[in-house]
């Protein structure tokens, strides 16, 4: 009897975690993939710029790839595009805006060309080869046209929900397609995999109208410049500063690279509204008062290298903060940034500045569903199965747990793990196996030539420092024929600790007299003892254990 084909859902990406969201849909012969991100370096992955998905799975079958299917415009579900099309190029399908958003981001890599973008709107279903047909399906979120996806598969419907929330009030475009989703559920649902960031938050998330609200009346009884800085990916927002400055009077200058590079993209495409003369050059800046001017920035998650952070610790170039400006933090630290944010917020407060931020004021409304609109989707879907996606464990597990509470049984709600295969057909819906999935690490122009050894070798460094040993010996009898030199970097001052120094030299040639008195005069043996006899030395002394790096000149 032939063995029946099943369903596979992989995902590679985007559980436990938050970011590089990336998942396989795979049925015989065809492959498609909802998003493709990528994820921003933790704490503990020092001069690492951003982080991948490991593909290793999808290169074995990339014959089988029929296209990506991007559910909306951010970092955490487009940044991996790149990347991934060098190495297996389909077409991608999006919306509008997203596919604007992706177009820069080739052309920056040099491959728009090579690429083949295919634009779809709200409501329209698209082909996955033979096995899938892909709806779009409008949703709100933090970014415009985001998009669900209805997936028709052989064995049912599969509702991906994207990032969303329920916005009855948007800013631009229609409120989110509930009545759509309702119907998917009178048809019969499958399963419903549903965004799980906001899962702890009883209640609804507020519509972004409240924070234009706030915008418009802080504006209106400020006499000091103001700077903004908010996500540059939030066109909402950004719209929303930009009306309030025009009803006050002011000139809009905008600062910093990706802030920038989305102002442009989001006028051309008609979705932002900037009336003429009001967006000016950060360089023209100095020719207004400083009650006639805003200015939007990046920075909002106090990043090194940002335009915010670069102005509270006066190193930017066409922005000097003073005591007299008003800053605005109109975004929610994410899960590790708050530290950085709090550094900036105080230097802003050491020069004079006024600032307002999360704990003073409303400034933020999240663009990710609270638990009552989670409920709601799930009222409306009714999915057989339930798989929370989008999260950290806490959030999958107590997103499973909301489920069950709203009717779907334990055994139904899957809380699954990057790489795990789960398995479908018409009697079965279970995890079964797992492929490869991790971390590609890139560092400047190097894709994945950064593992755990290297980053182990980074954080060593940057904890204890570093000690090089440079020990001279001739080519016959391998005697030593000058001190050894002991370089310090990060560990101590050589100068301020001189008897540590000559002992370490000491313990040196000690330690290669030993090896020549044994004969042990090959070049690893030799820094082996040197390296485990000062290391422990150093120890003993200073209870620290840098990194000691041998070097054995002959002459």
């Amino acid at each position: 009897m032939a063995k029946k084909t099943k369903l596979k859902i992989i995902p590679l990406g985007g559980l436990d975690e938050i970011g590089k969201n990336l998942t396989i849909f795979e049925y015989g012969n065809d492959i498609i993939l909802v998003d493709c991100g990528m994820a921003f370096p933790d704490d503990d992955m020092p001069g690492i710029d951003m982080v991948l998905n490991d593909i290793s799975y999808l290169e074995k079958n990339a014959d089988k790839v029929r296209g990506i299917f991007l559910t909306h415009g951010h970092e955490d579900h487009i940044g991996g595009l790149p990347f991934f099309l060098k190495n297996i190029n389909v077409p991608v399908y999006g919306t509008r805006l997203t596919l604007g958003l992706v177009e820069h981001k080739l052309k920056e890599h040099g491959l728009l060309s090579k690429c083949r973008l295919v634009r779809v709107r709200p409501g329209q279903t698209i082909p996955g080869g033979d096995s899938f047909e892909v709806e779009f399906i409008r949703t709100n979120h933090s970014i415009a046209d985001s998009c669900a996806l209805a997936i028709k598969t052989p064995f049912g419907k599969i509702l991906h929900m994207g990032d969303f929330k329920i916005d009855t009030t948007p800013i631009v475009g229609d409120v989110i397609d509930l009545a759509r989703i309702g119907q998917l559920g009178n048809e019969g649902l499958l399963a419903l995999m549903s965004d799980s960031t906001n899962v702890e938050r009883p209640g609804y998330a507020m519509s972004e109208k409240t924070v234009g609200d706030k915008f418009e009346q802080i504006f209106k009884n400020c006499n000091k410049r103001i700077i903004v800085a908010t996500f540059a990916s939030n066109v909402h927002r950004v719209q929303q500063i930009i009306d309030a400055a025009v009803k006050n009077g002011r000139k809009v200058a905008v600062s910093g690279r990706s802030m920038e590079n989305i102002v442009e993209i989001s006028i051309l495409l008609g979705y932002m509204k900037i009336p003429e003369g009001v967006l000016i050059n950060i360089d023209n800046i100095k020719k207004y008062k400083p009650s006639q001017i805003v200015i939007i920035t990046t920075g909002s998650q106090g990043e090194p290298m940002s335009a915010l952070t670069r102005m509270a610790y006066s190193d930017h170039r066409k922005v000097e903060v003073t005591k007299d400006d008003l800053i605005i933090i109109s975004a929610t630290p994410i899960p590790g940034n708050e530290k950085s944010v709090s550094n900036v917020v105080n230097e802003l407060f050491k020069i004079g500045a006024e600032v307002i931020y999360k704990s003073l004021a409303e400034m933020h409304v999240s663009g990710h569903a609270c638990q009552e609109e989670l409920k709601l989707i799930m009222a409306l879907a009714r999915p057989k199965y339930f798989i929370p996606v989008h999260g950290e464990r806490r959030h999958l597990m107590l997103h499973a747990q909301l489920a069950h509470r709203m009717g779907i049984p334990e055994s139904n709600c899957i809380v699954m793990s990057n790489g795990s295969i789960l398995e479908c057909d018409d009697r079965t819906f279970r995890i079964n196996g797992s492929v490869q999935a991790g971390k590609i690490l890139v560092d400047g122009s190097g894709v994945g030539d950064v593992g755990n050894i290297v980053l182990r070798d980074r954080k060593h460094l940057a904890q204890d420092g570093l000690i090089i040993i440079v020990v001279t010996i001739s080519s016959e009898g391998h005697k030593m024929v000058s001190h050894p030199d002991v370089i310090s970097r990060g560990f101590v001052y050589v100068r301020e600790s001189e008897k540590l120094i000559d002992d370490i030299r000491h313990i040196v040639e000690d330690s290669v007299n030993e090896c020549n008195n044994r004969r042990l005069s090959d070049w690893s043996t030799m820094k082996a003892n040197i390296k485990s006899n000062v290391a422990r030395y150093i120890f003993d002394k200073t209870k620290r254990n840098p990194m000691i790096l041998p070097i054995i000149e002959e002459v």
